[in-house]
């Protein structure tokens, strides 16, 4: 297959051509390395490819022979490695698959590679020491987002249509604002973090994926999606396949309007005005749009303190775990400023103010399921701003203890974290771009526990009456001559 036919399909529609025999899982894979020879050197969000194995049966299923990258992060494949953006981490080898790696090798996912995370996922932008900084397709200067930033760069890209991607306070959806895509955060408990944990960052974190159509996230969210023995949560089984929900009508919903960040921060004016003009349009189809009082139910700082208390001493446990294995220091030298200072503060943190931090969780849980009895979806911008330039979150880190750093980060995406704490769906939708400066950006809607149907039926809804998969940013260019 030509590399300018290949970025013309999404998932589902190569899948289609395979099963049809129009074209075979290895041309698609030949088609996707090419696209990824011609704009990786721009972007760097593939960080190594390995050969694929044994092509799936066309037609088994919705994404049989359909090219696949997984994060650097969060998913295991046996024999390959697992480096998580980190020097502690590198040369590191999975000794067997995940359970999700399991999942995607039955869905007929043809996976050759990983993609960029920032150093332990601990950011909302990917520019780590050990691979350096993945750029922003539609700007090169700025950023790709964070932590699934080189997912989100390697699907805007078009090296591949659908992309793994992870989420613990932003990381599916802040790359997906940046980059111009869809991507949801399922439920807690939706996929499975197994074997080898129960659960990860004490269940903020999911598994996900970012991708340039609904159907597409939808269609692997079926396939990938339910328990497995020993999950600590399990989300209630849907009415219906999601694939189905994108084509159904949502009906008039009630839909609550957040125009300002928990936390106090502005909205930047261009996505002000771009939360404005979606507000008419969902208002056009008939949705019930108002201002909405949705408190957290702490307030910011105690908020950010529990983040960084659950956040710091997971990640003190996982710095020990990986330095014992490989026998390295934990020092400057394995570890970049951020992350250190991460691990020194989580070391500080004690048992008592451990477990009122997980209090702090339960109690924004039970505010945000009182505030989904009057709305049937929240909305409001993903991040408050256009895609910062490569440098923003970096900029006097050194200086900055754990709790500075978490406080940085949800200051930039202060709309996204809440609901990773909630353990609730949400969903970042390409609905628009700057006037300006023709950046992508994403809207988010968040619903009640279990209620991926609800966003995927909207989602649908919005993508027929305002399609994006056919914006394309400047670095589609190197496509047309394969190079």
């Amino acid at each position: 297959m030509d590399i300018t036919e290949y970025v013309r399909h999404d998932a589902v529609g190569l899948a289609e051509l395979v099963a049809r025999r129009q074209v075979t899982p290895a041309e698609l894979e030949a088609a996707a390395r090419e696209a990824e020879r011609a704009v990786g050197p721009r972007i760097n969000a593939v960080v190594e490819t390995w050969p694929a194995e044994d092509a799936p049966r066309p037609g088994s299923t919705p994404l049989a022979g359909v090219p696949f990258l997984v994060k650097d992060l969060g998913v295991d494949a046996a024999g390959r490695r697992s480096e998580l953006g980190s020097r502690l981490a590198a040369g590191r080898v999975a000794a067997e698959d995940s359970t999700l790696m399991t999942r995607l090798r039955r869905a007929g996912l043809v996976t050759f590679g990983r993609t960029a995370t920032p150093e332990m996922a601990y950011s909302t932008t990917t520019e780590p020491v050990l691979y350096g900084a993945t750029r922003n397709p539609w700007d090169l200067t700025r950023s790709a987002g964070g932590s699934s930033g080189g997912a989100g760069a390697a699907v805007a890209a078009g090296i591949v249509p659908i992309a793994h991607a992870t989420d613990a306070a932003g990381s599916i959806r802040v790359p997906a604002a940046y980059n111009g895509l869809f991507g949801l955060k399922p439920t807690r408990g939706r996929v499975p973090m197994g074997p080898a944990v129960d659960e990860i960052f004490n269940g903020l974190a999911v598994h996900g994926s970012v991708s340039r159509t609904v159907r597409d996230s939808a269609a692997l969210l079926d396939l990938v999606r339910g328990p497995e023995p020993g999950d600590p949560y399990a989300a209630p089984e849907p009415a219906r396949p999601y694939a189905e929900e994108v084509t159904r009508e949502p009906g008039a919903l009630r839909i609550g309007v957040l125009t300002r960040p928990w936390g106090g921060r502005p909205v930047a004016p261009p996505v002000a005005e771009a939360l404005a003009r979606t507000v008419l349009l969902l208002e056009s189809l008939g949705h019930r749009v108002t201002g909405a009082e949705a408190g957290l139910g702490v307030d910011w700082e105690e908020f950010v303190l529990a983040n960084a208390r659950l956040w710091t001493v997971n990640l003190t446990a996982w710095i020990d775990e990986l330095a014992a294995a490989l026998g390295r220091p934990v020092d400057s030298s394995t570890l970049e400023a951020p992350t250190l200072a991460g691990y020194h503060y989580g070391r500080r943190v004690g048992g008592t103010e451990f477990v009122t931090a997980l209090a702090v969780r339960n109690r924004v849980s039970r505010g945000l399921a009182r505030t989904f009895e009057a709305y049937d979806v929240l909305l409001s911008p993903t991040v408050p701003d256009l895609p910062v330039p490569l440098g923003t979150h970096g900029r006097g880190a050194e200086a900055l203890d754990g709790l500075g750093w978490l406080r940085r980060i949800l200051e930039l995406s202060p709309f996204t974290a809440a609901f990773n704490v909630a353990g609730t769906p949400a969903m970042s939708v390409p609905l628009t771009t700057d006037t300006g400066t023709g950046l992508p950006i994403g809207m988010q809607f968040a619903a009640g526990y279990g209620l991926e149907g609800r966003l995927f039926r909207l989602a649908g809804q919005l993508e027929r009456e305002n399609p994006w998969s056919e914006r394309r940013p400047a670095v589609w260019a190197g496509h047309r001559r394969g190079r």
